[in-house]
């Protein structure tokens, strides 16, 4: 038994949540206030955007830093134990956000990455997306 054995029987792993993140949470919020409106997690689309807005045929991803591998991002630093399996899970990560993200562009639909470590700054944010929306 190797220690994501134990992680994932203890529950630790089935706590991370996949949709209605903090971060997810915290950009609808933002977009709402600002007078847009969205669907949520279309299961039509690949990899089931956070925020789809379809008569734009935009949809918005938000992604957590470490999950997902933000580059120079202090909260994407890769656990020290159990290397071999994260490095593995995080690249699939990444390729499966690489495939996603071109699903989407092949169906013409216009994407935006929000970052996690993106939120904090709510004005420079919220001026991202306007822009994105327009």
């Amino acid at each position: 038994m190797d220690v994501y054995d134990n992680t994932v029987r203890s529950g630790v792993m089935r706590k991370v949540k996949s949709v209605n993140t903090g971060a997810e949470l915290a950009v609808r919020r933002l977009i709402h206030r600002a007078g847009y409106r969205f669907r949520m997690h279309a299961s039509d689309l690949p990899g089931r955007p956070d925020l789809v807005f379809r008569s734009r045929r935009k949809v918005v991803l938000v992604h957590g830093c470490f999950w997902h591998q933000h580059h120079d991002c202090d909260r994407a630093v890769k656990p020290a134990s159990n290397t071999t399996y994260w490095d593995a899970k995080l690249a699939r990560n990444a390729s499966r956000d690489t495939t996603v993200l071109d699903a989407l562009a092949d169906l013409g639909w216009c994407t935006m990455v929000v970052w996690e470590c993106e939120i904090k700054d709510h004005e420079v944010l919220l001026q991202k997306l306007i822009e994105f929306l327009r």
